[in-house]
């Protein structure tokens, strides 16, 4: 039989970084929602002026 403190302390792990995937991949689509991103490249000056 599989140790139960062991699992419990692995689904633990994995519930945690399942929830800080969820929160980093909603500040993004926020983020995009938002306007704070662009899939556009920034537009670079080259004059010498």
């Amino acid at each position: 039989m599989a140790d139960q403190v062991g699992l419990k302390w692995v689904g633990f792990i994995f519930a945690t970084i399942t929830l800080a995937v969820i929160v980093t991949t909603g500040m993004v689509v926020k983020g995009y929602a938002d306007g704070a991103y662009s899939f556009d490249a920034p537009t670079v000056s080259t004059s010498s002026r």
